[in-house]
């Protein structure tokens, strides 16, 4: 597959206006009639790389940003407000259609996601992300009714838009401990039933496990690359997955060179790191702005 068809360059300043968010939403809604990958940057300048490089789509990420943040994912530490302004920061540096990470929607109510729903895409976001995760220790999972409800009222926030916003429903189980392929496919079954546009259940052990949810949940399947499994795109795509995300590993990953350069200076007082660093050409270059 050829995932990548480069982009137009852009005016990083300028905010999406109705009509150009409404070109996003029409094109991402379209992407997931074939496989796509949707890669998630954490700020506008990798937002901005990851368009030069080609890819169509982009994701926020709620580890990467926590991580930019000095905050630990999955407690609950990252705001709504820091949310919302790492998603329009993104969506202002690109012209592609990006997808916020809305984690478990930041409302104890059903009512507070859909409110989250409508102010995500008041970023100029064109979709976004519903867990079933509590953020609770003891109870990590919600309860499967209540869940459901969740995913139904951020629907039903999503349909009164005016733009198609896309809802993506998350199972967590295997994020948390929970291996249980049939309570997580029941859960994506009734998230679908309740209207989410693509279901996607991180963490899933292996190629038989994407491929039952491909073929039980009748919805695109979204899969993380490297969570759960070792499977390239082109085997991800022959399970039937429609859309593969990297979460916040291009973040980790990132980070791990950050912590293996400053520890070379430390320990031996050397900078061979620096052959391997961009450019400031090579920079230049992937944000659109040779010559400047």
């Amino acid at each position: 597959m050829s995932p990548d068809q480069p982009g137009g360059h852009h005016d990083a300043a300028r905010a999406p206006g109705i009509q150009d968010q409404r070109e996003r939403a029409r094109r991402f809604v379209a992407l997931h009639d074939e496989p796509f990958i949707i890669p998630n940057p954490w700020d506008a300048g990798t937002a901005m790389m990851l368009e030069g490089m080609g890819f169509r789509a982009l994701a926020t990420t709620s580890g990467g940003l926590a991580a930019m943040l000095g905050k630990v994912d999955r407690r609950g530490e990252v705001t709504r407000d820091e949310t919302f302004h790492n998603a329009r920061d993104i969506v202002e540096s690109t012209s592609l259609p990006v997808s916020v990470d809305l984690e478990d929607g930041f409302g104890a109510t059903a009512s507070e996601v859909a409110a989250t729903v409508t102010a995500a895409a008041a970023t100029g976001a064109v979709g976004g992300s519903i867990e079933d995760a509590t953020g609770s220790d003891t109870a990590p999972i919600r309860e499967f009714g209540d869940a459901v409800e969740r995913v139904t009222a951020a629907v039903e926030a999503a349909r009164g838009l005016d733009i198609p916003f896309t809802v993506t429903a998350r199972a967590e189980n295997f994020l948390y401990g929970r291996h249980d392929l049939d309570d997580t496919v029941a859960r994506l079954r009734a998230y679908a039933d309740a209207g989410a546009d693509v279901v996607y259940a991180p963490g899933l052990p292996g190629a038989e496990a994407i491929r039952r949810v491909c073929d039980e949940v009748g919805r695109p399947v979204n899969v993380l690359m490297g969570a759960g499994q070792r499977l390239s795109v082109a085997e991800l795509i022959d399970l039937g997955v429609r859309r593969i995300s990297l979460g916040s590993s291009l973040s980790r990953v990132a980070l791990a060179a950050f912590r293996k350069a400053a520890g070379e200076v430390l320990e031996t007082g050397t900078c061979d790191f620096v052959s391997e660093s961009l450019s400031i050409a090579d920079m230049r270059e992937l944000m659109g702005r040779q010559g400047a």
